[in-house]
C-alpha cells in the first residue's frame, strides 16, 4: 500500500539545517531542490528538511518528535560528534539496562539521540 515514508522537519535556516545533517552527522544527502527541500537518509529513514516561512509553518516547534539514531561503539560516537561541535544533555551516555543513549539537538532545537542496545 505504502511506497515510502518520510519525517519532514521544518528549519529555520535551510542551508545550516543541510549541513548539520550531512556534514556534522553523516548522513546521506539523498535530493535536493534548491533552498526549499532536501532528503538526507539514514538506514531505515529518510528525512525531509523544509524551510519555514510562505509554504511551511512560520514558528518551529517540534512537540512529541525525537529522532533516534543507532550506533555501533556509542562513546565513540558520541566523542567524535563532539568534535565537531556537538553538545550532549546532561549526564552523556546513559545506561537504562536495555540500550545506551545520548541526547542531543538539532540547530532548531529538535531533540534527537544516540542509541547502542545492550548486549546482554
Amino acid at each position: 500500500m505504502y511506497t515510502s515514508a518520510n519525517v519532514t522537519l521544518m528549519v529555520s535556516d535551510f542551508n545550516r539545517a543541510l549541513g548539520f545533517y550531512t556534514d556534522t552527522l553523516g548522513l546521506s544527502l539523498k535530493v535536493r531542490y534548491g533552498d526549499n527541500w532536501a532528503e538526507v537518509e539514514a538506514p531505515g529513514l529518510t528525512i525531509g528538511l523544509h524551510p519555514t516561512g510562505e509554504r511551511g509553518p512560520s514558528a518551529i516547534q517540534a512537540v512529541g518528535l525525537s529522532i533516534g539514531l543507532g550506533v555501533t561503539g556509542i562513546e565513540k560516537v558520541v566523542a567524535d560528534l563532539e568534535a565537531k561541535g556537538i553538545r550532549f544533555a546532561p549526564p552523556g551516555v546513559i545506561d537504562t539496562g536495555v540500550e545506551r543513549l545520548a541526547n542531543f539537538n538539532d540547530p532548531d532545537q529538535t531533540p534527537l539521540y544516540l542509541y547502542e542496545m545492550s548486549q546482554h
